[in-house]
């Protein structure tokens, strides 16, 4: 898709030369920016491939293309160009060309001629080379169960489905009677062999649905082994499990051994070594938790010996990289409210923290004496960076935004740290308004930030932008609250069993502090959050002494008993909630932490928003939230979206998120009344 000027940015690019100055951040120019994703490096270390992805807001899509950049940032090429999206794109073994997928189809570019053709007529969701360019692997989704039309062939127009077990949908969809299943090919110089093999040939997903990509499956140096991540397991016991494995496929013998075999939770992401003696994957410990401590284990290929590299880190080690020479590996991890990167001596264990600084890094790619990653922040969305080794300073490769950035005025990111009612120090991040006059009253916004175990890190959103709030005059309070990563696991794991306790202290503890400087105005105060952050503006709201005058849900939990018995994946639910509510001995969170047993005290105008797909927090949480505020007579407004799940992510229902979201602010905050 070319990228089309919409008005907006049109009047932005005029702006600075022609009326001599620069504008603050809308959602239309929020859509207007590229979306940068890291895709691969050339195996020689010399290239980069990258897309960068463009809504057009009018048609209500979005098209990714590919780009191609050396990795000292100096020649840049666009390697494609149309209105079709393409993704997932590999160097070949040689490097002289790339494999992509374009609606669903592998096809390749020679990078010398720029020529592209179709290799396979097969569809795929994703794919890998062997490193030895000899094979590719593929995932595709096979079909194993029958529709109630195919069941009783006699009623086509019957519209039912008929459940016998759970999982019959999942986050925004409901199942679909297929599965992904990893195959392989031979390959050649561009061409697939006719032979085809399903590697697992059961009913299970790999990658896991919904989020996993192709970092869950790799080959073998060699290409004789793949290895893959999957949870086997099915109906109940796989809503109420975390326990993935990483299983090894020999292609010679066809003999699959599962690695991780015993080991209970979370295990995915398995990386061969260079030279192939070795694997190492990321591994939770217990069964149940999904946000337990993320630790990197490896495995001698040839003893089957098992190790924590990571054993006495009180921290999270994720996507764990190999150097060229095997002799180190590199991850990412959580720090005090940002994403940094380390590395490891894989000899003597030690690590090393490589970047500082008030910003995330996400994908990245070892490549020599640098590491090409992504980085973004509050104040700015993905680009690629080149980040040296052993001083950690980076430098931009990718510019996608800077010109549309440098026209845009950025409020100030401030890092404070609040006294919180326990003794317990607690970052907070502070967002100012452009231009901020510390002489002026603001109205403020406290972000209650959801997961309920996600890090309000250095992130970009293109929704819950702080930046945005900014730019509308408010003063943002973000807090790391109890059950937030980057400090430890003892603060992280205090919030299960105790969602309405101590993390909505430290929630009111922040605003409490922020409204002490004299440039916030305590009159004039918001709350807003999704998901469990919803569920803490839900549960503020009948716990706030008069604190608020504004309150906004996105896809918040408003009670607990009712979303228990309708959300999908239950091993989230039994652990944090410490069971279900019909356990004789169930804990006390059942009967004090569920906002709807403070509903009497409701007394503060409410927006709330809800997508008719979310089958994680599904509808009826908020429209039972707005009906009783409506019942009540509490200023209120229901902002409904039918086809979108637990987040908006078509252009135009984005735009109208913003629209709305700031309409009911302003109409509760800066007005008298909504």
């Amino acid at each position: 898709m070319k990228k089309i000027i919409t008005n907006t940015l049109l009047i932005l690019l005029l702006g600075t030369s022609l009326f001599g100055q620069s504008t603050n951040l809308t959602p239309e120019l929020l859509w207007d920016m590229g979306r940068v994703s890291l895709e691969d490096v050339s195996p020689d270390g010399k290239n980069i491939v990258y897309g960068v992805r463009y809504y057009d807001v009018k048609t209500n899509k979005g098209s990714t293309d590919i780009y191609l950049l050396t990795s000292n940032g100096v020649v840049l090429t666009r390697l494609t160009d149309s209105p079709e999206s393409e993704g997932n794109v590999r160097f070949t073994a040689d490097g002289k060309r790339i494999g992509y997928l374009k609606n669903g189809f592998l096809y390749e570019m020679d990078l010398t001629t720029k020529k592209e053709r179709a290799v396979s007529e097969v569809s795929m969701n994703g794919f890998e080379y062997a490193p030895n360019g000899k094979r590719i692997l593929y995932i595709q989704d096979v079909k194993y169960d029958l529709t109630v039309n195919e069941k009783y062939a006699d009623l086509p127009l019957a519209d039912a489905r008929i459940m016998d077990d759970l999982m019959y949908r999942h986050w925004k969809g409901w199942h679909d009677f297929h599965y992904s299943n990893v195959h392989w090919a031979n390959y050649k110089d561009g061409n697939l062999s006719p032979e085809h093999v399903n590697i697992m040939g059961e009913p299970f997903d790999s990658p896991l649905n919904p989020f996993g990509g192709m970092e869950q499956i790799t080959f073998s140096p060699d290409g004789e082994f793949i290895a893959y991540t999957c949870k086997k397991l099915k109906g109940k016991e796989y809503t109420t499990s975390t326990n993935s494995d990483v299983y090894l496929y020999e292609i010679e013998t066809g003999k699959t051994t599962n690695l991780s075999k015993g080991m209970m939770g979370y295990d995915m992401d398995p990386v061969f070594s260079p030279d192939g003696k070795a694997i190492v994957w990321n591994s939770m410990e217990r069964e149940g938790y999904e946000a337990d401590r993320n630790r990197i284990f490896m495995m001698n290929m040839k003893t089957g010996t098992k190790e924590e590299l990571t054993k006495g880190l009180d921290r999270n080690c994720n996507s764990p990289q190999w150097s060229a020479d095997g002799k180190m590996l590199y991850f990412s991890s959580p720090e005090k409210g940002t994403y940094q990167l380390y590395s490891m001596n894989v000899a003597t264990k030690k690590v090393l923290q490589i970047t500082k600084g008030q910003h995330n890094y996400y994908g990245f790619v070892p490549n020599g004496d640098h590491i090409i990653a992504s980085k973004a922040s509050m104040s700015m969305p993905h680009e690629l960076y080149r980040v040296d080794l052993v001083s950690g300073k980076d430098r931009q490769l990718t510019k996608i935004n800077t010109d549309l950035l440098a026209k845009i005025n950025m409020g100030e990111v401030k890092e404070r740290w609040v006294k919180t009612t326990d003794g317990k120090d607690m970052l907070v991040w502070m967002i100012y308004p452009p231009n901020f006059d510390p002489n002026k009253k603001y109205p403020a916004l406290l972000y209650c930030q959801g997961g309920p175990q996600s890090t309000v890190s250095q992130f970009w959103s293109y929704r819950w932008n702080f930046q945005m709030m900014a730019a509308n005059d408010y003063i943002v309070v973000a807090p790391n609250r109890r059950g937030l990563p980057s400090f430890g696991t003892e603060w992280n794991e205090q919030i299960s069993g105790d969602w309405g306790g101590q993390a909505q202290q430290d929630l009111l503890s922040a605003i409490d502090d922020a409204k002490q400087e004299p440039y916030i105005d305590e009159n004039r105060l918001g709350a807003v959050g999704a998901s469990y952050g919803g569920y803490s503006v839900y549960w503020l709201a009948g716990n706030h002494n008069k604190r608020f005058k504004s309150f906004i849900s996105h896809c918040g939990l408003f009670n607990l008993e009712s979303w228990y018995g309708t959300t999908e994946e239950m091993f989230f639910a039994n652990w944090d909630l410490k069971g279900s509510y019909w356990d004789k001995n169930k804990s006390k969170t059942w009967s004090t932490d569920s906002p709807h047993r403070y509903v009497g005290n409701w007394d503060t105008p409410m927006l709330v928003i809800h997508g008719g797909k979310d089958f994680r927090v599904p509808e009826s949480e908020g429209m039972q939230a707005f009906q009783a505020a409506q019942l009540q007579g509490i200023p209120s407004r229901f902002l409904y979206f039918p086809n979108e799940g637990h987040w908006v992510q078509k252009p135009q229902n984005g735009i109208l998120w913003q629209r709305v979201f700031f309409e009911w602010l302003d109409k509760s905050l800066k007005t008298d009344a909504p």
